[in-house]
């Protein structure tokens, strides 16, 4: 995206709806109960100031007088697209426009020679008995493969079209992802590249190389032609691949339905990574139970409006997901259920502008630094949520970034640091940074490490699965002195100058037909030497000899956690907030220089564990987890170090006076005596 482009785009409104419009050509009366004025007045008393509608459905339809595409033939509105546009445009309403891409059934069955072909014959809402070759027999997505230029130049004409016929902001293109396709096309790619079809590592790299020339090839088109439009690519997730992957859009849509299967844990990881790319970002839940087009589905409206308050705190537009009926009337029950989130942020918007994250913490993300590995790293995951619990400000980085913008840089689990990386670190350290890192990260020869850590690796395994670990008295009142169970493996480690925080004991042996103690494992050996470190501190620098992060993630030890709070303490002392809000409790502060204004802002809605078994695609089933009926809770105290002195301090919804004091150290600390979803607290300097 050029300089150019990017002054002439209009901000991001924060208060979206994303409807989905995915018909079937055997439904009859499409779009025949659509009332306009009703549709705008809906709009208008849930609050919302942008929704994204529809020009070309994952059944390959249309929904105007498209000469490109294929209207619907069961319309009953020539033009339904443009009824909208011209509404919502009246209601000051903005109007971006979808495109599906991948997911196009009628393309799929007109130009079969486009389809992907799919290396391991996945596809989405297969049957699990379906064998049939690429599902031919299934009710799924039939996906379209990007190698092929006339699919690409057909999907380019349809927007060119759009955005011609239409003054529209945006185009939003769904399903731009990889595919690990194996068709013809892919295949003779591959070889002209050098890549071996049979390596699902080159199949990932070539799937990458497709997208990212469809990307740039509609990107340079558009922008040329309509230097004001919006550009997204949709993939369901965005990838920690640096900001180079980015180059090609205008913003940036994180897709993160908690109830769908992302979880409650995956919106702050996508979010604490955008937040560092340099562009406006907003964020898709749903009304949905279930997820994407779920007829009949509803989410409660304490959910929506945490969620939503969530997204701003995490420097993020708002966007709730909804799906038309077929036959286009609104439904008023979803907007009376999103209207208070929406009421609540529109009041939020001034201590919005302008705000960026306050991080002193850095994660170095597993999932870049080990591409492939699907939505998100279990070690990102796991240091994400710790993080949280521990309500301790942080983003997610890639290489790119500046170390020195952080007091902390966390390298979770499986970190590889080759030797310009190392030399960053060590010039990083010298500056007076810390570094925390755990298991495989940082590791350099047999025995070594690419950082001083004051350790050598003395063999990749205990031997013993689980293992315990004791770890000093006095680290954290938190840790019981008693051997601690370590579900996972580690690194034996000897100290080279570390001072040991922790020690790995050995059960008496491993659970087999031959021998096996009580029900699970057996107890530590207390009479065996100890096998190694378990945790150490060396001059600005500290190692876990497990994969403490994931671990956490599978296993939800609190101990666990505390012992990386203990580390982050000893390492990173006076945080920069302090709060006894609950452990399921969530903060994020912002800075508004313009305004000379600090925000914190504080979240409680645990979400709780409902649903059993959740029906999914193939045949298999998950948990859900859902917000329902939030209590209030308080007072919830927080200190907060800030540059200076606060000139007053208030309630950012309500303007309400709040009393503070300074602590100790400095610290600026007030008392919130009642908190309900969502707390905003404004701190301004002269």
């Amino acid at each position: 995206m050029t300089d150019s482009v990017t002054r002439t785009v209009k901000p991001l409104r924060y208060r979206q709806i994303h409807l989905d419009f995915h018909t079937s050509e055997h439904i009859p009366g499409v779009g025949a109960h659509f009332d306009a004025v009703d549709f705008v007045a809906t709009l208008k008393r849930a609050n919302v100031d942008s929704i994204t509608i529809f020009a070309k459905c994952h059944h390959g339809w249309s929904y105007y007088p498209t000469e490109v595409g294929h209207v619907h033939p069961n319309l009953a509105r020539p033009d339904l697209l443009g009824g909208m546009i011209r509404a919502l445009r009246d209601a000051d309403i903005e109007s971006p426009v979808y495109i599906t891409v991948q997911w196009d059934e009628r393309t799929a069955r007109e130009h079969p020679e486009w389809r992907v072909l799919s290396a391991t014959n996945s596809f989405v809402h297969e049957l699990a008995d379906d064998a049939s070759s690429a599902r031919q027999l299934s009710p799924a997505w039939h996906t379209l493969c990007l190698s092929h230029a006339p699919l690409r130049q057909r999907i380019l004409a349809q927007a060119r079209e759009v955005a011609r016929r239409y003054d529209i902001p945006g185009l939003f293109f769904d399903i731009v992802m990889a595919n690990d396709c194996v068709c013809t096309a892919c295949i003779e790619r591959m070889r002209a590249q050098g890549l071996d079809p049979q390596s699902a590592h080159d199949r990932h790299l070539n799937d990458e190389a497709v997208l990212a020339q469809f990307r740039h090839e509609t990107s340079a088109a558009l922008f040329a032609e309509f230097p004001h439009l919006r550009v997204f690519y949709n993939a369901g997730h965005i990838a920690k691949r640096g900001p180079e992957r980015y180059q090609d859009y205008t913003h940036l849509e994180l897709e993160s339905l908690p109830t769908g299967g992302w979880g409650y844990n995956h919106l702050p990881t996508s979010a604490r990574y955008a937040a560092t790319l340099g562009l406006e970002y907003t964020s898709h839940t749903g009304k949905f139970h279930a997820g994407w087009g779920e007829f009949g589905g509803f989410k409660h409206a304490d959910a929506l409006e945490y969620e939503c308050a969530q997204m701003v705190a995490l420097g993020s537009r708002c966007l709730v997901g909804d799906a038309l009926h077929p036959g286009g009337a609104i439904d008023h029950g979803t907007y009376a259920r999103i209207a208070p989130a929406y009421a609540r942020i529109a009041k939020l918007e001034p201590f919005l502008d302008g705000a960026k994250q306050v991080s002193e913490i850095a994660i170095l993300s597993a999932e870049h630094m080990n591409p492939g590995m699907g939505r998100n790293h279990p070690s990102d995951d796991g240091a994400v949520q710790m993080l949280m619990e521990l309500h301790r400000p942080f983003d997610v980085i890639d290489e790119s970034a500046r170390f020195e913008d952080y007091r902390l840089v966390i390298l979770p689990d499986e970190i590889p640091v080759d030797a310009a990386l190392a030399q960053r670190f060590e010039t990083y350290l010298a500056a007076g940074g810390k570094v925390l890192a755990s298991w495989h990260s940082a590791r350099a020869g047999e025995h070594g490490f690419a950082l001083d850590f004051g350790l050598e690796v003395e063999a990749e395994s205990t031997g013993f699965w689980p293992s315990y670990a004791v770890l000093n008295e006095h680290l954290d009142v938190r840790i019981p002195a008693s051997p601690v169970v370590f579900y996972d493996d580690a690194l034996v480690l000897r100290a080279q100058g570390a001072e040991v925080l922790g020690e790995i004991r050995a059960p008496y042996f491993n659970r087999t037909y031959e021998h096996f103690c009580s029900h699970l494992h057996a107890p530590d050996d207390i009479d065996a030497q100890p096998l190694g470190v378990a945790a150490a501190i060396h001059h600005g620098t500290a190692y876990v000899a497990y994969p403490i992060f994931r671990l956490y993630r599978a296993v939800g030890q609190p101990i666990y956690r505390y012992l990386v709070d203990a580390l982050i303490e000893r390492l990173m002392p006076d945080a920069a907030v302090r709060t006894d809000l609950p452990s399921s409790g969530r903060l994020a502060l912002t800075h508004q220089p313009a305004h000379k204004r600090h925000v914190l802002h504080l979240l409680y809605g645990a979400p709780q564990l409902r649903g059993q078994a959740m029906p999914m695609n193939g045949g298999g089933t998950r948990t859900m987890e859902i917000i329902e009926d939030i209590p209030a809770i308080g007072p919830v105290v927080v200190s907060v170090r800030l540059p200076q002195t606060p000139a007053r301090s208030y309630d950012a919804l309500s303007g309400t006076p709040l009393d503070w004091t300074l602590t100790a150290d400095g610290a600026v600390q007030v008392t919130v005596p009642r908190l309900r979803i969502h707390a905003a607290l404004a701190f301004e300097a002269e």
